[in-house]
């Protein structure tokens, strides 16, 4: 079996908005015949017309001939670039005109680039969700192969968890949890297909955020149609980046739609410690966040001190714990007890719905009570008091449009409303595992 699990070696530019131009691996990814199949998910399929075709003298002209000041990021596939369309039309305009779009242009000497480069298209190309990125048009003209998608303005989730800058802010509680949860979504869609896509290569870096941090998966490089009928896993040579790929693919080469359920718990994890999956330079013992965090996730006292310093007094300790079950729950060993994607956004929506009240609204509550119960030794006790910080999703304005005119919000997709999405249906989570999740939080 060739094995080409990997360190996350991506270089993100001076910007500082983290794109990156690799899939996350070396080699190519062994993605077969989605084209073919116009019905192949219950999402809204695309044809692949729809996609805009450029030729390589326009993405000379939209990048400014690729100049170096137009590069977001440099990676495995070649280097992405910044480019300038048009906003109704796409066509390629010059620099400062238009609106801003991402162009992705292999490295003639990559070994990865054109089957990793034609995954995108058939994925990316067909599939419409508020949680992916979404691919505008592709170049393929004699070895020249680019691709363009909108511009996500806030860069990647990993440059927010781990990059010390004062360009970048450190990611609130609420924040993390927005993304948390629109990862999940994005996810999730792809798991639920009639012909279910694995993606293969979650992690931190292939999250990207919009102006107002709506995630987005991006980098379909190494995406795979999962296992068909009764089958539960598909066999193939194993790919991703070390550290986040899930123990049974890195030993056997199966591959299981649950297996990103197990990188979603890495990068979970790595939300609530603000600490990278791999990292080196740490003492021994603690290279590996997974094998040396995981067991500190069910104990309280422990969690506590594991959690990113920079949100503290923004979250409760219930909240805490319920977000280190779940990620416990899918950084599980065997694939079988870690939960669908479905019911870890359902959990995560319940976190998020946990916040409790302003203290001015519990003094008027309390106020109000004392006055209609004068004489109930309840009205006399104080409230429980909280650490919450205001959140910033309370301080934002109303979510407008993108830069790019589709839809910024993430929608509640989940629960049976698209917004602006494609996927149909509620999602539920057994009320008896939602009960023994809160259970382990009393």
């Amino acid at each position: 079996m060739v094995v080409s699990i990997c360190a996350d070696t991506s270089k993100n530019y001076s910007n500082g908005l983290g794109y990156s131009a690799t899939s996350g691996s070396i080699g190519c990814s062994q993605f077969s015949a989605a084209a073919s199949d116009d019905t192949c998910l219950n999402g809204e399929i695309l044809p692949i017309s729809n996609l805009k075709i450029y030729s390589f003298s326009d993405m000379k002209l939209s990048t400014k001939n690729f100049k170096s000041d137009s590069v977001l990021g440099i990676g495995g596939f070649g280097t992405v670039y910044k480019g300038w369309v048009d906003e109704k039309t796409l066509a390629p305009t010059k620099a400062g005109t238009g609106m801003i779009v991402a162009i992705k242009k292999l490295n003639a000497e990559s070994t990865q680039g054109f089957e990793e480069w034609q995954s995108e298209v058939n994925f990316l190309g067909r599939l419409s969700h508020p949680n992916l990125v979404k691919l505008l048009g592709y170049c393929s003209e004699e070895k020249e192969l680019l691709l363009v998608y909108e511009f996500m303005p806030k860069g990647s989730l990993e440059n927010h968890l781990f990059r010390r800058s004062a360009a970048i802010e450190p990611l609130s509680w609420d924040l993390r949890l927005k993304i948390a949860i629109g990862a999940a979504r994005g996810l999730a869609f792809l798991h639920t297909s009639e012909k279910k896509v694995i993606y293969r290569d979650f992690k931190a870096s292939n999250i990207l955020l919009d102006g107002n941090y709506n995630a987005k998966i991006s980098d379909f490089g190494l995406a795979k149609l999962g296992p068909s009928g009764s089958n539960s896993h598909v066999t193939t040579r194993v790919m991703g980046t070390y550290g986040y790929a899930a123990p049974e693919y890195v030993e056997t080469g199966h591959l299981y739609v649950k297996s990103d359920v197990y990188g979603f718990g890495v990068v979970l994890l790595e939300m609530l410690t603000g600490l990278r999956a791999l990292d080196t330079k740490r003492p021994n013992g603690r290279e590996k966040l997974v094998e040396w965090v995981k067991p500190m996730l069910s104990n309280k006292r422990k969690l506590k001190s594991i959690m990113d310093a920079r949100m503290e007094g923004q979250y409760s300790s219930k909240a805490a714990t319920l977000a280190a079950q779940i990620t416990l729950k899918c950084l599980e060993g065997d694939p079988k007890n870690r939960p669908s994607m479905k019911e870890v956004t359902n959990v995560l929506e319940q976190i998020e719905a946990m916040k409790e009240k302003p203290k001015e609204s519990i003094r008027k509550s309390e106020h109000s009570s004392s006055h209609r119960n004068r004489q109930s030794p309840r009205s006399r006790q104080s409230p429980r008091q909280t650490n919450d910080r205001e959140s910033p999703r309370s301080r934002q304005s109303p979510r407008k449009p993108n830069d790019h005119g589709f839809s910024a919000g993430s929608g509640n997709i989940m629960r049976g409303h698209s917004g602006g999405g494609v996927f149909n249906g509620n999602f539920s989570i057994p009320r008896a595992q939602i009960r023994d999740l809160w259970l382990m939080v009393e």
